[in-house]
This record gives structure tokens, C-alpha cells and sequence, in this order.
């Protein structure tokens, strides 16, 4: 079935925005300044820099996970409704922000405050994990936003996204927990849950 005009452009400005989301996680990774290689040397340098890869790694994979969802998500999906459009906003909103709390933790991820770092991180990916479920129980509730055969012939997958939607808000929120208490903790449970719906979306086909 051929997708309405409305439902291709929210797809589409969404996959725009995700783009720009994560070309600008990059972009937070600073190249060393000549007076650092001066003293150490460009290799060296380029090393001490490992807190960024790690939070760009970490967040790439975390947008990566939503944007495939996103995208299987719209693929059940064939209208919208106002109040759709602005759940996928909200989605959108946190989604963009992510970069500057992966700049933050990149920075501070070796300083005192680095359980505040990963405090605004984690509660960030928690915010984006919750607007997603938000976005697909809308639709899910909302029978007439999917598709018409939908019911028929994708009802596992239905199921699959929204067990999916329930569980990544749990998930999240334990790494949002485990901020107060380790960095460390919090941060690698975020990169296991993006690996594990990796795992998860590449066994279910």
C-alpha cells in the first residue's frame, strides 16, 4: 500500500532530523590543539580523547536503535493524527539534544562531576526511550493510524515494537538509576542496551 502524502513527510522530515542528530555527535569530538601535540604528540593526543569515542560510539548506536524503530514503526503506519505529529516532535526534540549532553559526558566523564554527566545523559536517552513508547501507543491505540492490513498480516510485529517500546523505558531507567551511583555503570548499561535491540531487531528479522 502506498503511503498518504502526510505520513511520507513526517517520515521523511523525521529522517532529516535523525541525519543532522547524528552527524552532529561527531562533530562534539575536538581535534587536539597544536600546543597538546606539541607536548605530547599527535598520537598521544589523539588517544587522551577516548571519553569522546565512547560517548560518540555509545550515542550513535542509541540513535541508530531508535531510527530502525522509528523506521519499522512507520512502516505499520499509513495516517496521523495532530496529536501523533506532535509525539513524534517530542521524539524529535530529545533526539536532537542528545548531542550536548554526549559533549558533556565526553568532557566530564574523567572529572569529579561525572555522575552528573551521565545523570543528564541517561535522563536524556531515558526521555527519548519514553516519547518513543508514547508515539507508538498512540498509534497502537489509535487502530485507524495503521495501515489496513496491519491487523492481519503484521500483528507479531505490532506486538514485537510495543514489548520493545516497554521494555526500552525500563532498561533506561536503570542506567538513569545507576548514574547517581557509577558513571561507569551507567554508561556501559546504555551501550548494552543498544547492542541487545541490535541483537534482538537482527534475530527477529
Amino acid at each position: 500500500m502506498q503511503k498518504s502524502e502526510g505520513t511520507a513527510r513526517v517520515e521523511a522530515f523525521s529522517d532529516g532530523v535523525f541525519a543532522i542528530a547524528i552527524t552532529l555527535l561527531v562533530l562534539e569530538i575536538k581535534v587536539p590543539s597544536h600546543s597538546d601535540v606539541g607536548h605530547t604528540g599527535l598520537g598521544y593526543s589523539l588517544l587522551r580523547l577516548w571519553p569522546g569515542y565512547l560517548a560518540f560510539i555509545t550515542s550513535f548506536l542509541t540513535i541508530l536503535v531508535i531510527w530502525v524503530k522509528h523506521h519499522w514503526m512507520f512502516s505499520l503506519i499509513d495516517r496521523s493524527d495532530h496529536a501523533f505529529l506532535y509525539w513524534n516532535g517530542l521524539l524529535l526534540l530529545f533526539v536532537t539534544f542528545l548531542p550536548f549532553p554526549t559533549s558533556v559526558m565526553a568532557d566530564f566523564l574523567l572529572q569529579a562531576d561525572a555522575k552528573v554527566a551521565a545523570t543528564l545523559y541517561t535522563g536524556t536517552i531515558l526521555s527519548i526511550a519514553a516519547a518513543f513508547k508514547g508515539l507508538w501507543w498512540h498509534a497502537s491505540v489509535r487502530k485507524s493510524l495503521l495501515t489496513l492490513d496491519a491487523s492481519s498480516i503484521a500483528s507479531g510485529e505490532i506486538q514485537e515494537i510495543g514489548q520493545q517500546a516497554r521494555i526500552g523505558p525500563m532498561l533506561y531507567l536503570a542506567a538513569f538509576g545507576a548514574s547517581f551511583v557509577s558513571e561507569w555503570a551507567s554508561l556501559g548499561i546504555c551501550l548494552l542496551v543498544a547492542f541487545y535491540f541490535m541483537l534482538r531487531d537482527a534475530l527477529s528479522g
